[in-house]
């Protein structure tokens, strides 16, 4: 083990040589587009057909940079036992990552990571003061 660490230390430490025969002192490392990928959030489409399927969508948002729009109505028609499984462990998962959860429409349900949070309306609580005293 010590051997390889030694030849590691040695093939880093060595001088580079160009095409002309000259030596540098220093190897260039691009890191440019690495760094814009890791920085992009992802909106991704999931159609959840079996229980199965919840595979992948919990992981993609352990991963931490991904949106999930899932789509629950086949498994909703196939079988609603199923789905409210499917939709517990998905609402565990984003408890556990600090995310968050939430129905959009009869047949969607969005989850998101730690850095989301979803806005969910008010209905039926006043939206002025003046409302609130009538």
């Amino acid at each position: 083990m010590k051997d390889f660490f030694l030849s590691l230390k040695e093939k880093f430490t060595k001088p580079v040589e160009d095409d002309d025969g000259q030596q540098d002192s220093y190897v260039e490392v691009d890191t440019g587009p690495a760094k814009e990928d890791r920085s992009k959030v992802i909106v991704r489409p999931f159609v959840m057909e079996d229980f199965e399927d919840i595979k992948d969508i919990l992981d993609v948002l352990r991963e931490g940079r991904t949106i999930a729009l899932v789509n629950i109505k086949p498994l909703r028609e196939k079988d609603l036992v199923e789905l409210k499984r499917a939709i517990s462990k998905l609402r565990k998962t984003c408890e556990a990552i600090d995310g968050d959860i939430a129905g959009f429409g009869e047949d969607y349900v969005v989850a998101v990571p730690y850095f989301a949070q979803i806005f969910r309306s008010t209905k039926g609580a006043p939206k002025t003061e003046e409302a609130a005293d009538e």
